[in-house]
């Protein structure tokens, strides 16, 4: 987590009528109690108004609010079906991740909007969706972002089996379905793959550098064409 997420992750959690100690920041951010103690001198000196002594617990003078974002009523629905999409469709990584948005959002959006992030008029029902699916995302979100090479074993719907050592490029959903699309050094040319069809996942040490005709939006202009 970067300083600045912290950093404004503590305000969040200041926001309440009785005290917060240090220990119970520190275990909600997986921090230590220094880094703790830090962060808020550093809140202090800045000029957020933090009352309270270590040991005791600290909260925020009351009337402190951070500016509030400026969003309307559709802006907050579409992020709020956004996130119940993430929430729900995606890996454990993630879902926190949009969790604790949306809860930054709360935190600073005016009283009025509060109640836009209550509805419930849209909603995003929770299709079967593998554990085991959900991990490989995280770990394929890994090697996309690193450049890292992928060995997997695939299986195709006609049963035919094969691995695979691939360079990772992009992540697709299709509604209840997620795909990998590589550029395939067996094939010597692009392919997707269902994560459901997907094991002995490994992402390897030997990256991979992006070379013109191999990239995702090649895919995608291949795919347009």
């Amino acid at each position: 987590m970067r300083r600045a997420d912290r950093l404004f992750q503590i305000i969040q959690g200041l926001h309440h009528d009785r005290a917060v100690t240090a220990r119970q920041l520190a275990e909600s951010l997986e921090v230590s109690e220094r880094t703790i103690y830090r962060d808020i001198q550093d809140l202090s000196l800045s000029g957020v108004p933090i009352t309270g002594e270590a040991g005791l617990g600290y909260r925020l003078m009351k009337g402190f609010r951070l500016s509030p974002l400026m969003f309307n009523e559709e802006e907050l629905a579409a992020l709020l079906i956004g996130a119940r999409m993430v929430q729900t469709w995606t890996d454990k990584s993630l879902a926190r991740a949009a969790h604790q948005a949306m809860a930054k959002i709360e935190h600073v959006i005016p009283e009025q909007l509060k109640p836009e992030l209550e509805r419930r008029e849209i909603m995003v029902p929770a299709f079967p969706f593998s554990v085991t699916v959900a991990d490989e995302l995280e770990s394929l979100r890994a090697a996309v972002k690193q450049k890292r090479k992928v060995r997997f074993d695939y299986q195709r719907e006609d049963g035919e089996a094969s691995s695979r050592v691939v360079h990772p490029l992009g992540l697709i959903y299709w509604g209840k379905v997620w795909t990998l699309v590589a550029w395939c050094e067996l094939r010597d040319s692009f392919r997707h793959f269902r994560l459901d069809r997907m094991s002995n996942i490994v992402s390897l040490d030997e990256q991979f550098n992006l070379v013109e005709g191999r990239t995702l939006q090649d895919y995608l202009d291949q795919c347009a064409q």
